[in-house]
């Protein structure tokens, strides 16, 4: 718990700002979730209060993830604030656009009837562009500076900036594919057409949070690094694999809760696959100092 409470306390200020408004947003899709409920609203269809609830706790925690997670780059500090600033502000837009036009009652994507909705669409998909170019740069430093001095750390953060670009590109081709079918007359068909890479864009957002912690947390263990090196190198295969299996479901159509059994066992073995990862994880280091034993300067590889 000390390790955690540093986050926070050595945390360069951009990444402060970032955790609490990943906070904030997150806390809105909390409440959403709460009226959604209240109000017996439907969870389906775009008109749903759902929207603004998975957007808010969506963005909220990956914002927080790759303030994180970027925070063990070594970025020079004018460039990480400028990359890291552009992706608070866009998934705050992104939030903010999204719960407004769920409380009036229309559709927040491919909406576009009148100019005040027709600009909150285009609002909707620039904030997207921001968001990919922002990761890019943060994929990009961390593929070519040196990074994390640990080898798994380095390897997790890579990985996991890689994974959330192909989220986010998902997100880029389900808005163009349904701006398509929407100027075609044929809004139904957007959401249709966009909502099946729905489960890729989900499934991929997460992997900056899931491959960063584990390593983070190996770090407190009894392991040497080369061990530690080798439990990340599966989680990231595992990711990966799963990656992969959800991307050709979502690109053929297929439902995964209802797919064939060859792709449910691929998935729920990459699934479990991390699972026990992480377990294997949390109880590879002595209780009773594993979340104190490496101060936070040099756990950051600072």
């Amino acid at each position: 718990m000390n390790a955690l409470t540093r986050i926070w306390h050595d945390g360069r200020r951009a990444e402060r700002i970032a955790y609490a408004v990943g906070a904030a947003l997150f806390l809105s899709g909390v409440v959403h979730a709460l009226v959604l409920i209240a109000t017996g609203g439907s969870w389906l269809g775009p008109l749903s209060m759902r929207k603004a609830v998975t957007f808010g706790l969506s963005f909220g925690l990956t914002l927080a993830s790759v303030a994180w997670a970027t925070s063990f780059l070594t970025i020079r500090p004018r460039l990480r604030t400028i990359l890291l600033g552009a992706f608070t502000a866009a998934s705050v837009v992104e939030v903010v656009l999204v719960s407004m036009q769920a409380w009036r009652g229309v559709p927040s994507h491919f909406d576009f009837e009148t100019p005040f909705d027709n600009a909150v669409s285009m609002t909707l998909a620039a904030g997207g562009g921001v968001l990919i170019l922002t990761v890019i740069g943060f994929t990009a430093a961390a593929l070519v500076e040196p990074g994390p001095d640990a080898p798994s750390m380095r390897l997790a953060v890579r990985a996991g900036l890689v994974v959330l670009l192909v989220a986010l590109a998902t997100g880029a081709v389900m808005i163009a594919r349904g701006v398509v079918e929407a100027r075609g007359g044929n809004p139904q068909g957007a959401y249709t057409t966009a909502g099946s890479l729905k489960p890729l864009h989900a499934v991929a957002m997460h992997a900056i949070l899931v491959l960063p912690a584990l390593a983070w947390v190996l770090r407190f263990t009894r392991w040497p690094e080369n061990h530690r090196l080798r439990v990340v190198r599966i989680a990231v295969a595992a990711d990966a694999l799963l990656t992969a299996v959800i991307g050709v479901e979502s690109f053929t159509g297929i439902d995964p809760l209802a797919a064939p059994l060859p792709l449910l066992a691929l998935s729920a073995l990459a699934g479990a696959v991390l699972a026990g990862l992480g377990v294997y994880a949390v109880t590879g280091g002595e209780p009773s100092v594993r979340f104190t034993r490496i101060p936070i300067g040099k756990a950051r590889g600072r």
